[in-house]
């Protein structure tokens, strides 16, 4: 299904496949896969960095037919699974998702999400997946204290090729049951990955500092925070964050 394009470097895999859409019948299940991106991004703007030939960077157009922008919280869970079921059986049991789309190991990020959707009468008609993926650099700049990659968690070397894939493959399986609208099962196991659900943890809201725990996410893609006083919180994309 998915026609892979190699790139020996562009500004981020994601714009390139956005403007080459809008100039071009970009066919479906395109991907596009750079060995370094110079200006990767991430949600709302930050940015991805990552060493030249080492990791995965890659983007893929989706074309749907029938996908309401209402659900578009299970593309959200669909993506995000299928990384995490990819890599389940390299990483194991310390594999979660961090609230909304960072792929973690224990308290460690390993890959990012960044979906990018086109919105036509209230369907979107195509979305643009951009996926990052540390895989074999071992070595992260003082900008990245919480990275880690396949390499240091298992002290394996890996194949790009081999890994992009093992991804590919797990991800047309959870699209096709984003497809045939089997919501409530990529709801359930979305919510069964999150990253330290019903752990107290602390987080900080605009420079206030509480202790909570993670009950889940909701279909509008709001992170649920019960408060020490068992009173529950919604929270937007960067309302809230982790203390560590």
């Amino acid at each position: 299904m998915f026609t892979i394009v190699k790139l020996d470097a562009t500004n981020s895999t994601n714009s390139y496949l956005k403007e080459w859409a809008k100039k071009a019948d970009v066919s479906h299940g395109t991907v596009v896969l750079a060995k370094h991106q110079e200006s990767g991004r991430g949600q709302l703007g930050a940015k991805w960095l990552s060493d030249n030939g080492k990791n995965l960077t890659f983007s893929i157009l989706y074309k749907f037919s029938n996908l309401q922008i209402t659900d578009q919280f299970y593309l959200n869970c669909a993506v995000s699974l299928a990384i995490y079921d990819a890599l389940l059986p390299i990483i194991g049991k310390s594999l979660t998702v961090k609230w909304p789309n960072d792929i973690m190991s224990d308290d460690k990020k390993i890959g990012g999400i960044l979906i990018e959707n086109a919105v036509k009468n209230g369907y979107i008609s195509q979305s643009v997946i951009g996926i990052g993926l540390n895989v074999n650099q071992i070595i992260f700049s003082d900008e990245l204290p919480d990275a880690t990659s396949l390499a240091i968690i298992t002290q394996k070397t890996f194949d790009l090729d081999s890994v992009l894939d093992t991804i590919l493959q797990s991800l047309e399986k959870k699209l096709k049951l984003l497809e045939l609208g089997q919501f409530a099962d990529l709801n359930s196991a979305y919510q069964n990955t999150l990253y330290r659900r019903n752990i107290f943890s602390k987080f900080n809201e605009k420079n206030n500092t509480f202790l909570g725990k993670i009950i889940g996410v909701t279909i509008q893609g709001k992170l649920q925070i019960q408060l020490e006083s068992n009173e529950l919180r919604e929270f937007s994309l960067k309302e809230v964050q982790f203390i560590f």
